[in-house]
């Protein structure tokens, strides 16, 4: 399996950010980080080893994103204005430069669906339901889809609009829906096991199906807890029977 390492100098985030690419051929699955920032953590817990059969057969090239977490909302040492500020740069990292990165990559506009678990699941989700003129689906494991999960009892205007379970439901633009609903590749999972929270994905599906967004909403047996063996069996799902 074909792996290179890109760093990236993001002007927007003054710092270098390493993306890990595996594969050369097919759509782009771009992943976050579960539970950090680190572009290598989905090939440590094993997701990457699960994605193998499908990048060597060429149905996938796979971008394993940094992310600045530990700068943002899983930095207990900040205010928080400060930690959504950061998440905005982050939002406009990955939109203006990140993406056109991977465009470069492949040699031109290719679909590409965000992909994460738990921290991760958020940043995939976020990002589709945003900007879904430009990505093309998501698969979300185990996610959360209220940012006042981390931001607690902070809100500010920022804080709504990156946090799905809020702005989607004020969504009317006849404009933004109309991407929404033309998409087909929405992949929402959780697993009722230990550590896991049903509830989270009930909510946004709900909040889906009122404005009639097409989305797959798995939920996974009791023996299915928030870890990587229920990511990889999710994600060897997904990719072999939607995509």
């Amino acid at each position: 399996m074909e792996k290179n390492i890109i760093k990236i100098e993001s002007e927007i985030l003054k710092k270098e950010i390493n993306l890990a690419v595996y594969g050369h051929y097919g759509f782009a699955l771009l992943m976050f980080p579960a539970t950090g920032d680190d572009f290598l953590e989905n090939e440590n817990l094993g997701l990457i080893d699960t994605l193998k059969p499908f990048i060597e057969k060429g149905k996938v090239t796979v971008f394993s994103t940094e992310s600045v977490n530990s700068e943002s909302w899983l930095n207990g040492n900040l205010p928080p204005d400060a930690k959504s500020l950061r998440h905005y740069e982050y939002n406009q990292f990955v939109i203006n430069e990140l993406l056109p990165q991977i465009f470069g990559i492949c040699g031109g506009p290719v679909p590409i669906i965000t992909c994460g678990a738990s921290i991760g699941a958020y940043h995939a989700s976020n990002s589709y339901f945003r900007r879904p003129d430009i990505l093309y689906g998501v698969i979300a494991m185990s996610g959360i889809y209220n940012i006042q999960h981390f931001s607690g009892e902070y809100f500010d205007d920022n804080c709504y609009f990156n946090s799905p379970v809020h702005y989607l439901p004020n969504l009317a633009d006849e404009y933004w829906l109309s991407f929404l609903r033309s998409k087909h590749h929405v992949y929402l999972m959780t697993g009722n096991g230990k550590n896991e929270n049903p509830n989270n994905l009930y909510h946004i599906s709900s909040i889906l199906n009122s404005k009639s967004i097409p989305h797959h909403a798995d939920f996974w047996d009791v023996q299915w807890g928030h870890n990587s063996t229920t990511w990889k069996a999710m994600l060897q799902k997904v990719l072999e029977t939607k995509l």
